[in-house]
């Protein structure tokens, strides 16, 4: 049994020489804080094998142990220390190979490759491995939509350009045209300039609502809405239109539904389905609305055209901006929109905005757009919105 005056003396003793030894180890690591971390780690390593080797001479002296005892001891710690040493030194050497694994999987992150996920020599080493392969995954995901969003806001620059151009060239020539006299029929060439204004109009409005979609700036202001007034009134405003180009317009209607929305901002919407859908519908054919109850909470727009149908490998480039349909589907000249392909963007965002949805796909002689609104329930309260970003 060791006296209380002895232990006292020997847990003095062993804490100071330790705190000696960790104080001249935290210098040393201090000044070599960029070395390597092999070299950090046995450090280390060494500071604790030098505070125990202190700790026993001190104490050794202390208790005044024979020299052959003391030599034993000696010994056995010079080998204790050796074989730690070696045991650190493999375990460094391993963390540096992980290190420059790691290192080298952020490089090829930062080049823009995807790395997998390679096991690693600790549960903490293997998890940062996992999350950089995550990483750059979800990078090259973010770098393709940049590219292809890039792309389309080219395309859609270089259409708009094409739209915008050749109104405006009509307009030239048709103003050079009455200024020097040479007009046939100068009240002829005046509807006309009417005519190219309004489709002018038409592409300007559109780029602004598209603008304001975009930036989450377009105000709603919400309230009850009676679907049977909106798709009565945008029949009978496009009936003239669909009457001219040989389209017959129908409609039907599981009664006075009513949902929660912007009149003026859902009317658009009708209206955008209505003229892509007369755009490209042959003569002779029909286009049918219908508006019925999904369920309790809500209610579907539809539709339906005789337009021949879109490629399946276009179906989900039908709300992008720009976007345009191919040969079987190229609208005819003189059809309101202006052809700049935003009709059907402008209606997502707007859908979008209501917290509803919007899709298509082909029907046996056409296609058919179904937009999802919510249904206008009595609890809630009508008020202003903000498109969602």
């Amino acid at each position: 049994m060791i006296a209380p005056a002895d232990l006292a003396a020997i847990v003095g003793t062993t804490l100071v020489v330790a705190a000696v030894i960790s104080g001249v180890a935290v210098l040393v690591l201090q000044a070599l804080r960029r070395a390597s971390i092999l070299l950090r780690l046995g450090i280390v390593v060494a500071a604790a094998i030098a505070s125990i080797v202190g700790g026993t001479i001190a104490i050794a002296q202390a208790m005044y142990i024979s020299g052959h005892d003391f030599v034993v001891l000696a010994w056995v710690i010079g080998v204790a220390a050796v074989v730690s040493l070696g045991v650190a030194a493999v375990l460094g050497m391993g963390l540096v190979r992980t290190s420059r694994t790691l290192r080298n999987a952020t490089r090829a992150v930062g080049d823009g490759h995807v790395v997998a996920a390679t096991p690693q020599d600790s549960g903490e080493f293997s998890a940062l491995g996992q999350e950089l392969a995550d990483i750059s995954r979800r990078l090259a995901e973010s770098r393709e939509e940049v590219r292809m969003l890039d792309e389309s806001r080219r395309e859609l620059v270089a259409w708009i350009s094409h739209d915008l151009r050749t109104p405006l060239a009509a307009l030239r020539a048709m103003a050079e045209a009455l200024e020097d006299g040479i007009a046939e029929d100068p009240q002829r060439y005046y509807r006309q300039l009417r005519s190219q204004c309004d489709t002018l109009s038409h592409l300007v409005d559109d780029l602004f609502e598209l603008s304001k979609i975009q930036s989450s700036s377009l105000q709603l202001e919400l309230g009850p809405l009676s679907l049977y007034d909106l798709v009565s009134d945008a029949v009978a405003d496009l009936s003239p239109l669909a009457a001219l180009h040989s389209v017959t317009l129908n409609e039907s209607q599981d009664g006075d539904l009513t949902v929660l929305g912007d009149a003026r901002e859902l009317s658009r919407v009708v209206h955008n389905l209505l003229v892509n859908a007369i755009e490209h519908s042959p003569a002779g054919t029909s286009i049918h609305v219908a508006v019925r109850e999904a369920s309790a909470s809500t209610v579907v727009l539809s539709v339906i055209d005789e337009g021949g149908g879109i490629p399946e490998e276009h179906l989900g480039k039908v709300f992008d901006a720009g976007w345009r349909g191919t040969t079987a589907r190229t609208p005819r000249a003189g059809v309101g929109s202006g052809g700049a392909g935003l009709g059907l963007a402008i209606v997502h965002g707007i859908v979008a905005a209501h917290d509803g949805d919007v899709s298509v796909e082909n029907t046996a002689r056409g296609c058919r757009f179904d937009v999802s609104l919510p249904r206008f329930s009595r609890v809630g309260q009508a008020g202003p919105a903000t498109v969602p970003s």
